[in-house]
């Protein structure tokens, strides 16, 4: 079979793929973000056009089932900004949804997930590239493991990657535990999200010796206290032999948060971010970072 990432526009050859912004959001709403959403049209492919600007030219939108994704948006923010665009099925944490939500797809998860992958989500024809589920504070509640069970059965079906959102950065080891261990997931199809948020390098390297994909995804929107040490931590990864295993994104969640409302946004990942690690790294490393290492990360087989 030919790998190929899943973009809104249909299947994309990896080498094609370009400068990634490997985790981000255009559309996202939640009842833990009251008057916060991010579901304005214009804005976003402003914030596309900005990010193309940069040097970008492609976006993993991590936003899932049930929070807002816009899916029928996607082509032609695409088409218009230039950029390639993956969208993702899977469900976060419970309390982004309303009980009743839970209870539609509840005894039918792993088929919706695959019905997005494969046939496409809702009337949109936009099929989803990625599964994003979520863990817990340094655990794994009954609802993660639900949701992972579902999101491997999914992955089997059709070799879709696994994008895990990593509550403050915990509970990686327990992810892969359950992902890779109990329900047989092969690791380089697991990505390991909010890995800055806890500078843990010890927990870091033996991540990244799983043989998973770390995603270093911020700027931290609590304090600046892990931002700081981010370029340690993936410099610590290379040194060590992992620097194939590396991504990087912006993670915009909310309205002013993108650069077009006065927040970092993702332009910031290549105006900032990017030679900050380049001084640490070294170019060569951080172009493999931004483009190879995407476009292995989020190719499949797809069946």
């Amino acid at each position: 079979m030919v790998s190929a990432i899943r973009t809104v526009l249909g299947d994309v050859r990896p080498e094609d793929y370009g400068v990634c912004d490997a985790h981000d959001h255009l559309f996202l709403s939640s009842p833990q973000l009251p008057g916060q959403e991010l579901n304005d049209a214009s804005a976003a492919r402003a914030e596309l056009d900005a990010f193309r600007a940069a040097g970008g030219s492609a976006v993993v939108q991590w936003t899932p089932y049930g929070m807002g994704r816009r899916a029928a948006d996607l082509p032609s923010l695409s088409r218009a900004a230039g950029v390639h665009l993956v969208c993702a099925t899977g469900l976060h944490q419970a309390p982004h949804y309303t009980p009743e939500l839970l209870d539609e797809v509840r005894g039918k998860l792993a088929d919706v997930f695959v019905s997005e992958l494969t046939v496409g989500i809702g009337t949109s024809g936009v099929r989803a590239g990625i599964v994003k589920v979520a863990g817990g504070f340094h655990a794994l509640d009954a609802h993660a493991r639900w949701t992972m069970t579902a999101a491997a059965e999914a992955h089997h079906a059709t070799d879709a990657p696994i994008a895990v959102h990593l509550e403050a950065g915990t509970g990686a080891l327990d992810v892969l535990d359950l992902l890779c261990g109990e329900l047989g997931v092969p690791p380089h199809r697991v990505i390991l999200g909010h890995l800055n948020r806890s500078p843990d390098l010890v927990l870091h390297r033996e991540a990244a010796a799983s043989g998973c994909w770390l995603a270093f995804d911020g700027p931290s929107r609590a304090h600046h206290a892990t931002d700081w040490r981010m370029p340690d931590a993936v410099l610590a990864l290379a040194e060590a032999g992992f620097g194939h295993r590396l991504l990087l994104g912006g993670d915009t969640v909310v309205a002013g948060a993108r650069s077009v409302d006065g927040g970092p946004g993702m332009p910031y990942l290549l105006r900032r971010v990017r030679p900050r690690l380049a001084s640490a790294l070294g170019e060569e490393l951080v172009e493999r970072v931004l483009v190879d290492n995407p476009g292995r990360a989020f190719a499949a087989e797809w069946r």
